[in-house]
């Protein structure tokens, strides 16, 4: 179970002023819980790992066996909160290197969450010659990146199967009821999972929309709701000092209002990185708006401690703090040897796991970084494995909702994504937004 450590903090951050900042965090926690504040009906997530949809859970673990039996390769097709997720699982619990890895499951590759004809191309050649099924996430059908890419990989589709055979082999993410994606599936007879009406993208990753791809990667998803569910039954306590979940909204926000505008998360496992792009999604979107927020940044240690470490360590104090992921166990290990005249001069090591190497490099980075002025919080968790990793997911969301109710924001919507859709439908030439485009063209110069 995750486990905050805030003694790195309390030379910055006082028990006194954690405790003022209690009564806006609980407020908070009342307001989530009650379903009372704004955004509340995004709220679907808060009850998932117990409430969720068995039967559709049960039919997407049968889709999961289909697609690695009867393919070589799965294609996701979705953008933000339809891709992040699920990619950040699967890297975090396999590998970054699945794709090379994976031997009784299907490679798994992520379009549609750019709009780059090198990286489609790219991802089309992959597929020459192997057997493929693809699964697209979007609530309407109608969101440009994931649009074009699935159009394309629905041609693909056709020219290589029959009609019969390629229905067999498209997974559709959507609503329930309507929209453009909808209405496709149930005319060609598409497998379709929903995508909540009270769950934003980014709060998804426990639906449909990230288990499917998840359990295809070989990962067990009973293991992962049961993480997330111990979370949410853990983190209830409206005490900073019984609820590590609240403490941390809290402190984020204590920081927040001495002026640390920067939150780097870390971790010293490479897999992570992909969960570090899920957080900076989650925090970004959930709390950058009324120009309030903390803006999320993140770091794999040690590499980034020899390319951003000297800016942390010597320019960070005044802008920063971090948050710290620290896995206390590894998957597996692996045993420094001696070596006969001690070229290189480390035979002090032989016989220490790397991991202890590594331990003792993120024990130095924290004396380091807070000496230098810039406080860390510690997530502790056992191992990787998916209990944790269930409800190191649960607990992101639900602080990432307490702190935003803290902020005053609305945790839950995100009005600027909308402003370069707009702008770039009307470059685009899209029907209805005519009388935007010469107005466009003018202000760039084109």
């Amino acid at each position: 179970m995750v486990k905050l450590v805030t003694k790195y903090a309390n030379g910055f951050v006082s028990e006194n002023e954690i405790k003022a900042m209690e009564e806006k965090a609980v407020t908070a926690l009342r307001t989530l819980n009650s379903k009372t504040g704004e955004g509340s009906d995004f709220l679907g997530w808060l009850d998932l790992p117990e409430n969720y949809d068995k039967d559709e859970f049960s039919r997407i673990k049968s889709a999961a066996e289909y697609i690695k039996k009867n393919s070589d390769i799965l294609i996701v097709i979705g953008i933000g909160g339809s891709y992040l997720g699920a990619r950040a699982v699967i890297e975090c619990l396999k590998s970054p290197n699945y794709n090379l890895l994976a031997k009784d499951t299907p490679q798994i590759y992520f379009i549609g969450n750019s709009i780059s004809p090198s990286m489609l191309n790219e991802v089309v050649a992959l597929c020459e010659g192997k057997d493929f099924c693809v699964n697209v996430i979007s609530k309407s059908g109608t969101t440009t990146e994931p649009a074009v890419a699935f159009r394309v990989f629905r041609d693909l589709m056709y020219k290589k199967y029959s009609p019969e055979e390629a229905a067999k082999r498209i997974f559709c993410t959507t609503d329930k009821e309507k929209g453009t994606l909808k209405n496709l599936a149930d005319k060609e007879g598409y497998e379709t999972f929903v995508v909540p009406d009270d769950v934003g993208g980014r709060y998804s990753v426990l639906t449909a929309v990230g288990l499917l791809p998840i359990a295809v990667a070989g990962i067990d998803i009973d293991k992962l709701m049961a993480g997330a569910r111990d979370a949410m039954e853990s983190f209830c306590e409206e005490s900073v000092d019984n609820n590590g979940c609240l403490k941390y909204a809290a402190v984020r926000n204590c920081l927040y209002n001495k002026g640390k505008r920067l939150e780097c998360f870390v971790s010293y496992e490479p897999c992570f990185a992909m969960m570090n792009e899920w957080l900076k999604q989650l925090f970004a979107e959930s709390e950058g708006k009324d120009t309030k927020g903390i803006y999320p940044v993140s770091c794999i240690f040690s590499t980034d401690l020899h390319s951003v470490g000297q800016f942390i360590q010597e320019s960070g104090s005044s802008l920063m703090f971090e948050t710290v992921v620290n896995f206390k166990e590894p998957v597996d290990d692996y045993i420094i040897t001696e070596q006969e005249g001690n070229i290189d001069g480390l035979n002090f090591l032989a016989g220490k796991p790397m991991s202890f190497v590594n331990e003792k490099a993120r024990q130095g980075t924290l004396l380091a970084h807070t000496e230098g002025g810039v406080a860390n919080l510690i997530l502790e968790c056992e191992k990787i494995n998916e209990e944790e990793i269930g409800a190191l997911l649960y607990f992101f969301e639900k602080a990432c909702a307490i702190s935003g109710y803290i902020l005053g924001v609305n945790p839950f919507n995100q009005p600027g994504v909308e402003s370069y859709k707009k702008n770039m439908f009307a470059l685009l030439g899209k029907p209805g937004y005519e009388s935007e485009k010469e107005k466009l063209e003018k202000q760039l110069g084109i």
